[in-house]
C-alpha cells in the first residue's frame, strides 16, 4: 500500500470579526490559508498595519459600505512588501508599499491582496510604522483640500477633529498651502495638538460652539472651506459659520456612521447660502475605464493618486509635513487598541507593528 501525501495550505495569522461589539469582544486570532493574487492584484507581507474608525464601525456591524459576511479579517491600511503577484502586476514583485487591502478588508493578517489601484511604494524617508500613517491620511487630505476643495492661499480653512489621523493631515497640508487654519478638537490635549501642527485657532467643541468661535475668529465672514471628517450635526452646524460662496468637503463619519445615510442638509441651506457641499472618496482604480468614470459611485483614476504622491513627497521632502502617530502597539495588542479607539481615547494614528 504506498500512502498518498496530502499538501496542506500553508498558514497566516488573521484577526477576524466573530460576532458584532467592541473590537475585543468581536475579534478572534484565526490561522486562515494565505491567499493566492489573481490578476491586477499583489500579495503583500505585512510589516504594519494602521486602525481606523471604520474597523471600530465592522466590529459592531454598523458599517454598511463594507459589511462582509462574519467571519472576515478586519483592516484597511497596511505597509509590507509584494511577495507575489498576480498577471499584469509583475512590476511590484519586491517593492515595499503602502496599501488598502482589497474591497477595504483583510489588512490585519500576515499577508495582503490589494488591487494594484491603491498600491504606492512607500517613501524611503519612512521607516514602517511611519509609512503606515502617511497614506491614508494624507492622500484623503489632499484630496479634500486640493483635488475637490481647490484651496486658495490666503483662505481660512475649518478642520474638524485636527488632533485626529486625517484631520492632523488636513492641518499640515493647509498649513503648507498657505492658509489660515482654524480646528477643532475634544479636550486640552488635542487642542493642544492643533496648535503644534500650526492652526492658528483651536476650539474645544466640548465647551464651546465652534460655529460661533469661528465666525468671532473671522469677523464675521465665516470659513472659506469645512474639511469635515466627522459628518452628522456637525456638518449642519458647519453650515453656519461657511462664508459666501464656501465649499463644506465631507470626508467621514467618525461622530457615528449612521449619518451616513442620513439627511442633514437642505436644499434651502445650499440655495440662500451660495455655498457648496461635496464628497470626498479615496479609492483608486488601475483600471483604464475609471479614467472616465461612469455616474453613481465614483473611484477615482489612479493617475490623480500619482499626482497626489508625487505632491505629497516633495513636501515630505522640505519637511513641511509629517505622520502623527500617537502610539504604536504589538500584533497581539491590537483588539486593546481599537477599544481605546473606540472610546475616543486616542491621538493622531494607532500603528500595529507585526
Amino acid at each position: 500500500m504506498v500512502e498518498q501525501t496530502i499538501s496542506r495550505p500553508e498558514l497566516m495569522r488573521a484577526w477576524r470579526v466573530h460576532r458584532y461589539g467592541r473590537p475585543s469582544h468581536a475579534l478572534s486570532l484565526d490561522k486562515i490559508a494565505i491567499p493566492v493574487p489573481e490578476a491586477g492584484e499583489v500579495r503583500i507581507r505585512t510589516r504594519t498595519a494602521a486602525l481606523n474608525f471604520n474597523e471600530v464601525d465592522g466590529c459592531y456591524g454598523r458599517y454598511i459600505t463594507i459589511n462582509p459576511p462574519v467571519p472576515y479579517t478586519l483592516g484597511m491600511e497596511v505597509v509590507g512588501e509584494v511577495e507575489a503577484v498576480g498577471p499584469g502586476t509583475e512590476q511590484w514583485l519586491g517593492q515595499r508599499v503602502m496599501a488598502t487591502a482589497k474591497g477595504a478588508y483583510g489588512g490585519y493578517a500576515d499577508r495582503v491582496i490589494a488591487d494594484a489601484g491603491m498600491v504606492f511604494k512607500a517613501p524611503p524617508s519612512l521607516d514602517d510604522v511611519a509609512a503606515a500613517g502617511f497614506f491614508f491620511p494624507f492622500h484623503l487630505a489632499w484630496l479634500g483640500l486640493h483635488e475637490r476643495g481647490r484651496l486658495q492661499t490666503g483662505e481660512t480653512v475649518l478642520v474638524h477633529a485636527g488632533a485626529g489621523g486625517v484631520g492632523s493631515a488636513a492641518i499640515q497640508l493647509a498649513v503648507a498651502a498657505g492658509a489660515r487654519v482654524l480646528a477643532t478638537a475634544g479636550g486640552p490635549e488635542k487642542v493642544a495638538k492643533c496648535r503644534e501642527l500650526g492652526a492658528d485657532v483651536a476650539i474645544d467643541y466640548r465647551n464651546e460652539d465652534f460655529a460661533k468661535a469661528v465666525l468671532e475668529a473671522t469677523d464675521g465672514l465665516g470659513a472659506n472651506l469645512v474639511f469635515d471628517g466627522v459628518g452628522g450635526d456637525v456638518t449642519a452646524q458647519s453650515l453656519r459659520c461657511l462664508a459666501f460662496n464656501g465649499r463644506l468637503m465631507v470626508i467621514g463619519f467618525s461622530g457615528g456612521i449612521e449619518a451616513e445615510d442620513r439627511p442633514i442638509v437642505t436644499p434651502r441651506m445650499l440655495c440662500f447660502g451660495s455655498v457648496s457641499l461635496m464628497g470626498v472618496m479615496l479609492a483608486y482604480t488601475a483600471d483604464p475605464r475609471g479614467e472616465n468614470p461612469l455616474p453613481g459611485i465614483h473611484i477615482t483614476p489612479r493617475s490623480v493618486g500619482e499626482r497626489v504622491q508625487r505632491s505629497l513627497e516633495v513636501l515630505l521632502a522640505e519637511g513641511k509635513i509629517h505622520t502623527v502617530i500617537d502610539n504604536v502597539v504589538s500584533f497581539d495588542a491590537l483588539p486593546a487598541a481599537l477599544d481605546l479607539m473606540d472610546n475616543r481615547q486616542t491621538t493622531g494614528r494607532t500603528i500595529v507593528v507585526f
